[in-house]
């Protein structure tokens, strides 16, 4: 769940019929902007001012002047600006199907947020490996953490397949998600998937999409809290240790039985119990220090102040640290089970320490984490909108599901079978069984605890653009209402990380939800209406989507029954 979400607000049709209609005035000029502002109108002829106040309006009149529409008495603020945007955001790209019109949306009317990839492409030149590397990023995840505990919970010969199984499934929906778009789109150019659901399905397949995405975005927001309240509160216990207990031996890179930490056998520790002989806090540490009950809050004071920005310009600088995460996780995985060698038991007693079941009932967790894992229905049509050779789409799609699911299998089984103590010990957080005083696991975890750092805010501004302006049909309709869903939404995030602090089961639940009615159910029941319309539906297709929409919902649903796995 684990990256930035695309989000998808339609533009009213009756305001694009106005705007067309009033399209006949002078042309603006915009120097700074290039050919694609000069071809902007305004609606009125330019009342008699003085040259130097006309020529000041020109200087800052945006291409479709927002205030003047909907509120003539408000001025072009960094609010009215943004929500011009997303009324218009799908209007503009219908304008340019190929990156090449004169009706090319001016970079200076597209916020950073809307980009999900380190490289920004530039509209109609984007090459095939970026479109493949965008989709790898964008799916790869805090998932990745929670995927050698989402094997131990499938069983080791059931959870390779049940991921490759996963994958295929979301890689058809997916590519029926761009099959649609492309049918449905407007002079070649991909529209929104929300707008497709609302064409064939009615209004409320469109809410149901808009309301999944938001999940995703609350669930991404709630694992995200819970997640850099551990590494917080390990990184300053590796401070804490080094600096009054451990500096002669702290990171000893040498010693596995200092490194490695179980917490079976004591689920109500602060989630990092030592090995027998390790490390001990002072209780009055503990009560000021504690991951559960005083580091969610601390945390409030680190983050509260940086989610109520107007522009996420800033934070959009800092993507580039979600991929040199990902890549030190993996080196950092492939560095320790070099280490630890081959740790399993196929055959012999239970009670082998390092026995590996094939199958086990509680592999649920795993299709509900991987449901997520594999998620990028929402984001795909706006990753290979910009995309040079369209017809490349399918294949690269196909590509990068196969290197999204090739990365989180090796993860998940190079980490469970090299993992030297039992099984039944790994946690839904590779990193929680790993010491603090662990130098290797210090760096993932303030490396993440950053990147994370950066990200929180991006994933409320987009929940908060949606929502707000789905209400209030401005993204900014006062620094009260702002401050009060800020404040609902963090209030949230603590609860969990305070009552349920397991980013296995959450991602569970919300992967399984949104797996079923984002990228399984209305994908298969657009393209059944499709079929059916056309004259082309057969007996097979309706059986076969019916069964994956059913595998859906049984998959939602096994999520209640492994609430109690640890």
């Amino acid at each position: 769940m684990d990256r930035n979400r695309h989000m998808s607000v339609n533009s009213p049709d009756d305001e694009i019929r106005t705007l067309l209609s009033s399209s006949n005035s002078e042309n603006l000029q915009h120097k700074e902007e290039g050919p694609s502002a000069s071809s902007q109108t305004r609606s009125k002829p330019i009342p008699k001012k003085s040259a130097e106040k006309e020529a000041s309006q020109q200087r800052t009149r945006q291409p479709v002047n927002y205030a003047s529409i909907n509120n003539p008495n408000s001025g072009s603020h960094e609010d009215e600006r943004a929500s011009a945007v997303i009324s218009r955001y799908k209007y503009y790209n219908r304008l340019a199907p190929h990156g090449s019109s004169n009706f090319l949306m001016p970079d200076h009317v597209v916020p950073q947020v809307f980009i999900n990839y380190v490289f920004k492409p530039i509209p109609g030149e984007q090459s095939s490996i970026v479109t493949i590397f965008s989709l790898w990023n964008t799916m790869m995840g805090t998932s990745l953490l929670s995927m050698p505990w989402a094997i131990r919970q499938a069983g080791f010969a059931t959870g390779i397949p049940l991921l490759v199984f996963m994958a295929g499934i979301n890689l058809y929906t997916s590519y029926r998600i761009l099959k649609t778009s492309q049918e449905y789109s407007v002079d070649g150019q991909l529209v929104e998937f929300s707008d497709v659901c609302k064409h064939y399905l009615g209004k409320w397949a469109q809410y149901l999409a808009v309301g999944s995405s938001l999940l995703t975005l609350l669930g991404g927001s709630i694992v995200y809290w819970i997640l850099m309240s551990n590494f917080l509160y390990n990184v300053v216990l590796f401070i804490w240790h080094k600096a009054e207990h451990d500096s002669s031996n702290v990171g000893s890179m040498n010693n596995t039985n200092t490194d490695i930490v179980c917490n079976v056998h004591h689920p109500d520790t602060n989630h990092t119990s030592y090995p027998s002989g390790s490390h001990t806090h002072e209780d009055s540490f503990d009560k000021i220090w504690n991951v559960s009950y005083t580091v969610p809050f601390f945390l409030i004071l680190i983050l509260g102040p940086l989610v109520n920005f107007k522009s996420p310009t800033f934070f959009t600088k800092f993507n580039a640290l979600a991929t040199l995460s990902v890549t030190y996780l993996i080196i950092f995985v492939i560095i320790n089970a070099a280490k630890w060698g081959i740790n399993v038991e196929f055959t012999g007693d239970e009670q082998q320490m390092f026995y590996v079941s094939d199958f086990k009932g509680s592999f649920p967790a795993l299709t509900g984490i991987a449901a997520l894992a594999y998620f990028v229905q929402n984001s795909c049509v706006s990753i290979v909108r910009n995309q040079k050779y369209p017809e490349n789409n399918i294949r690269d799609l196909i590509i990068a599901y196969i290197l999204v699911a090739f990365t989180y299998i090796f993860v998940g089984v190079m980490f469970y079978i090299s993992f030297p103590m039992e099984k039944d010990c790994i946690e839904d957080n590779l990193l929680n069984n790993m010491s603090d005083t662990y130098v290797l696991a210090f760096v993932a975890r303030i490396s993440l605890f950053f990147q994370m750092m950066c990200v929180f805010p991006l994933l409320l501004y987009i929940f908060r653009v949606q929502l707000l302006y789905t209400i209030y049909n401005t993204v900014w309709p006062g620094l009260r209402h702002v401050l009060v869903l800020n404040v609902c939404i963090i209030a949230v995030c603590v609860v969990f990380a305070v009552f349920l602090p397991h980013i296995g089961k959450i991602i569970g639940f919300f992967g399984a939800f949104c797996g079923f009615a984002y990228a399984i159910m209305l994908p298969c029941l657009v393209h059944l209406t499709i079929q059916h319309r056309n004259g082309e539906q057969s007996m097979l297709s309706t059986v076969l989507h019916s069964c994956l929409i059913v595998l859906g919902l049984a998959n939602f649903v096994g999520q209640f029954l492994v609430l109690n796995v640890k």
